[in-house]
């Protein structure tokens, strides 16, 4: 039998985590709930969840901050966001805090439950990723351009996979350098330019013809193109 997949739930409205664990029970996944932010943090510590549901607002303790502190814990577990926040300035805070995804209040259910199936899909099986003519392969720290492997220093890997996994998502020069690097965002982000230029130079393409295309002013995004 393979394992329940445990969901916590971070949510100080009874109604809305009542209405969370009943339904996400019957989609045959195990919840926990925390009713607010130190909470959180304590059970995030001592039980291991999946992945989080967590709201933006929480008594004794910011969502953004909880999120900070879970990922200073451990920086792989998926933290979706439930918020009615939604204006550019809150959703990249909210990333800067390490949140994988956004789920708007008042939220469909079932869009719920896709989002948290692609989110498990893309932490437990997508060992390999493709994008276009580009094939990364996580376990063996691989990658290929066509059928030719290309020789990727670990920073230059680790960019890359971020950039495949957000595929077709405007990426924010300082929500790249505080995911990649792991670093704060006084830092000059410049850096980031030099190794944008040398996968695409070692990828054979330039920001024109190429699967890491330039959003001026913003970031960057990784396309399969036409």
């Amino acid at each position: 039998m393979s394992k329940r997949m445990n969901i916590l739930v971070v949510e100080d409205e009874p109604g809305i985590y009542e209405f969370l664990k009943e339904g996400l029970e019957e989609e045959g996944y195990d919840i926990t709930v925390a009713t607010d932010g130190l909470q959180a943090v304590e059970t995030f510590r001592r039980s291991k969840p999946d992945l989080i549901l967590l709201d933006w607002i929480l008594p004794g303790m910011s969502g953004t901050d909880v999120c900070r502190e879970i990922r200073r814990l451990d920086s792989a577990t998926p933290v979706l966001f439930l918020t009615a926040r939604d204006t550019v300035t809150e959703t990249v805070e909210g990333l800067r805090a390490g949140a994988n995804d956004y789920i708007k209040k008042p939220f469909s259910f079932d869009e719920l439950v896709e989002r948290i199936k692609i989110h498990f899909r893309n932490r437990h099986e997508d060992e390999i990723l493709t994008l276009g003519h580009i094939s990364l392969n996580k376990t063996a720290r691989q990658v290929f351009s066509h059928d030719t492997e290309i020789s990727l220093t670990r920073r230059e890997f680790s960019l890359l996979e971020f950039l495949i996994r957000n595929r077709e998502r405007i990426c924010t020069r300082d929500e790249i350098i505080n995911r990649v690097w792991n670093i704060n965002f006084e830092y000059d982000t410049g850096v980031l330019d030099v190794f944008i230029n040398s996968l695409r130079r070692k990828l054979g393409a330039d920001r024109e013809n190429g699967i890491i295309k330039t959003v001026r002013g913003t970031g960057y995004k990784a396309t399969a193109g036409e």
